[in-house]
């Protein structure tokens, strides 16, 4: 399978797109004080990071059938690193939190 210069600019520029779309929303998905349970947070961002997953799986599997484009491929990988990221960056919050609440005087 041949690759031009312009499908690679396509998919960087998909990319770009993605990741801004994704910095957007991560300003704006943060709930209002208040407004949301932690524990549904953590469900969606596992739903999120679950069916990013389960696509990428499915372009792949698209593409070694030779039925899907590679861009979809770099797409959906993107996604799922994105949603992985954001998971871990909860984690890691979470962790950071409940270390400072070790650390607290009795």
């Amino acid at each position: 399978m041949a690759l031009n210069a312009s499908a690679g600019a396509g998919a960087y520029s998909a990319i770009a797109n993605l990741v801004g779309n994704a910095r957007g929303e991560a300003k704006t998905a943060a709930p209002a004080q208040g407004s949301s349970e932690f524990g549904d947070i953590v469900e969606s961002v596992l739903a999120n990071v679950t069916k990013s997953g389960n696509a990428m799986e499915a372009q792949a599997a698209n593409l070694s059938t030779g039925n899907g484009d590679v861009l979809d491929l770099v797409t959906a990988v993107a996604e799922t690193e994105l949603a992985v990221e954001s998971l871990v960056t909860i984690r890691d919050r979470v962790i950071s939190a409940y270390q400072d609440i070790l650390n607290m005087p009795i």
